[in-house]
């Protein structure tokens, strides 16, 4: 299903399900528990996006030092699931996933997660969307006594009914990885204080977790690239992520900059290759950038990986260029140097904790425009915010990651642009 779809459905069925549901509550719903009890069971709602599930590492680390790793669980639907298994910080089993497909097919994942999280014994919930409708009736149908999440007070953002027992106003001063941290914290707190919040925010930390492939995964990926440079096993790698997410196309740089860029760092770096990477239905346009390139050095990995070993792919390259995006999150859990472009949402907000990330950003007046206020979408259909970013200043950030990896020295650390 796409994500416009989805979007459509929370907004125009998930406003009269939180409203019927708010006010089921109203009449029929139960206390809070008392403060003095403590979350046995604690369940994550983040139903899409599986760069943020990265950025949540803090909160869920959190959850699992509060209530036991087999105590934490996590619903989201099934195609953003690998990268939480991979980050291995929740029980395979503990993961409840709902498939998409069709409205039906969702309805019916949706009614067959609820049943999940009830027999579970779910006593929190926590709505890491910041103001989905669905996310927020999940957490209300899930059993849970507790449930904490974002709350529009003011009229300042989406409505979602008055579900959540712990309410927050949402901040968007904070990183999301506090974001998502203060969640948590939320629980020590009286919800009768709420939004009144009392507490310096924990730090947004770097990230923590990495990605540790077997010797015959890197040894697999390594024959895969030789093969696409005629059996060459002796070149360095960068790496150019040219998609356009379906979640925010405003995201995007123009496609013929990346074959520009592809062309300039092949000069610059005659020992090293470019491959593009991206999702099996970005394949053909990838295979279409690297005919425009026109070099032997040049190749496509898009489609050829699965999430491991497009992870062992980074893991072996110098330098990643990408927007902001799934991708550009996954590679802080490998070396590999991350030069990100954002436009119309900032770094301050949403760029990845680690050394090795490098954000480009132009700071229009304009931008960001997408945010949690306006369920992140824009009147915006001219991304001037990405057009800024010349092809120039992305060379010389590549150009500053790749030289210092060849003196065996970390690039300098840059704010963004």
């Amino acid at each position: 299903m796409k994500v416009a779809t989805m979007r459509r459905i929370d907004r125009w069925l998930g406003k009269p399900v939180c409203f019927l549901l708010s006010l089921w509550r109203k009449v029929f719903g139960r206390r809070c528990p008392e403060r003095s009890s403590s979350p046995r069971r604690i369940l994550f709602v983040k139903l899409a996006e599986q760069g943020s599930t990265v950025l949540a590492q803090g909160a869920l680390q959190a959850a699992v030092k509060r209530v036991g790793r087999e105590n934490v669980f996590f619903l989201l639907f099934a195609e953003n699931r690998p990268i939480l298994d991979l980050l291995g910080l929740i029980p395979p089993e503990n993961v409840i996933a709902i498939r998409t497909g069709g409205l039906l097919r969702a309805l019916w994942g949706a009614l067959a997660a609820v049943w999940k999280m009830r027999r579970r014994g779910i006593d929190t919930a926590i709505d890491l969307e910041f103001f989905a409708r669905s996310s927020a009736a999940l957490c209300y149908l899930s059993g849970a006594r507790r449930r904490v999440g974002y709350h529009a007070f003011g009229g300042e953002a989406a409505y979602r009914g008055d579900l959540m027992t712990h309410r927050l106003s949402f901040n968007p001063y904070l990183h999301t990885s506090q974001t998502f941290q203060v969640l948590v914290e939320a629980l020590d707190h009286d919800p009768g204080q709420l939004p009144m919040f009392d507490r310096v925010p924990p730090p947004a930390d770097p990230v923590a977790a990495r990605f540790l492939p077997g010797a015959e995964e890197v040894a697999a990926v390594r024959r895969t690239v030789a093969a696409q440079l005629g059996g060459d096993t002796n070149r360095r790698l960068i790496l150019l992520n040219a998609n356009a997410s379906d979640l925010i196309p405003l995201r995007k740089w123009p496609a013929e900059r990346y074959v520009e860029l592809a062309r300039l760092l092949l000069d610059a770096y005659p020992e090293a290759a470019v491959a593009f990477t991206g999702a099996p239905a970005e394949q053909a346009r990838a295979e279409e950038l690297v005919r425009l390139v026109g070099s032997a050095r040049c190749f496509s990995m898009a489609g050829k990986t699965t999430l491991r070993q497009l992870l062992v792919l980074f893991g072996l390259a110098e330098v990643l260029v990408t927007n902001d995006s799934g991708p550009a999150h996954f590679a802080t859990l490998t070396p590999v140097d991350v030069v990100v472009l954002f436009g119309p949402e900032t770094p301050r907000l949403f760029a990845a904790q680690s050394p090795r990330t490098h954000a480009l950003w132009a700071g229009l007046v304009c931008s960001p425009c997408i945010n949690a206020f306006n369920d992140r979408n824009s009147p915006c259909t001219n991304n001037v915010c990405m057009q800024q970013l010349t092809v120039a200043q992305v060379f010389a950030a590549v150009c500053r990651c790749y030289d210092a990896r060849r003196r065996g020295s970390p690039p300098e650390s840059r704010p963004a642009a």
